[in-house]
């Protein structure tokens, strides 16, 4: 039975949608059979492995919604290993159409538990908010990666969140699991970076992944290209960063080992 993660940071630009393309594209390639699911009306997980929203005709709104077996919209992606549930700006309206629902909170557990048993990951890709949707995705996953930029405000809102996990835990999913804070857009040369670092890991401890993922220009190029990050440049800082994420899950989740060797620390600020 495959575990479901969720990415989710009700703040925008945190690197949340590049790491629930990434992670699960890096899990892919280590050979775990992952789905992707976007949960985020924007859809840009969905371009980002190389899917136009506007010829999506079927999303994960019909699976909630509408009850549309998921199965038959799941979609193969140019990486081997790794499949996706689409969005479309549809989902914008789930939110009110949720609201009136028996178990509102509890729809997309449903569509997943559909397809749980053919996937090693599922990774919920969430919107940018603390709505019903994102509750649905935390009331569905096992755990939950919070990724935290390493930028001034990194930690504004945070608390919220973990209230709403907490909620979500006593009220809905008490097997919530928190997986681990990422701090992303990371860059050495600045003092900024080195010192929100610092204070998320005296704040969080253990909470807190040992895999940073620092600022990269090929990053922000792949999605453009509809590609992850693997498919684009996977000699890039960027891959190497995500698929150490992607080792130390597994190895979190008692799945494999990781060797110091096989982690490879790029000092440069880019490429």
């Amino acid at each position: 039975m495959g575990k479901v993660i969720a990415i989710a940071n009700q703040k925008g630009g945190v690197g949340k949608t590049t790491t629930a393309i990434n992670l699960s594209a890096s899990l892919a390639v280590l050979e775990y059979k992952t789905l992707l699911i976007d949960a985020d009306p924007q859809a840009n997980a969905t371009s980002g492995v190389g899917f136009d929203p506007k010829n999506i005709k079927t999303s994960i709104y019909e699976c909630i919604i509408e009850e549309v077996e998921p199965r038959n919209i799941i979609l193969n992606t140019k990486t081997p290993n790794l499949d996706l549930i689409p969005a479309h700006i549809d989902l914008v309206g789930a939110e009110i159409e949720l609201i009136n629902l028996p178990n509102r909170e509890k729809m997309m557990r449903k569509v997943i538990a559909k397809i749980k048993d053919s996937y090693d990951f599922i990774i919920i890709d969430c919107s940018p908010s603390l709505g019903l949707i994102v509750v649905n995705s935390l009331a569905a996953a096992d755990s939950v990666i919070i990724p935290v930029q390493c930028e001034y405000f990194a930690l504004e809102g945070l608390g919220k969140l973990l209230n709403t996990i907490k909620i979500v835990q006593s009220h809905i999913n008490p097997e919530l699991d928190i997986e681990g804070i990422l701090l992303t857009m990371y860059d050495q040369r600045l003092r900024l970076s080195n010192q929100v670092v610092e204070e998320v890991k005296t704040h969080f401890q253990q909470m807190v992944f040992d895999t940073i993922i620092q600022r990269n220009t090929k990053l922000g190029e792949a999605p453009s290209f509809g590609e992850t990050i693997i498919m684009y440049d996977a000699d890039s800082k960027g891959a190497i960063n995500y698929l150490n994420l992607a080792r130390e899950i597994l190895q979190k989740n008692n799945m494999t080992q990781i060797n110091q060797s096989d982690k490879i620390i790029y000092p440069e600020n880019d490429n």
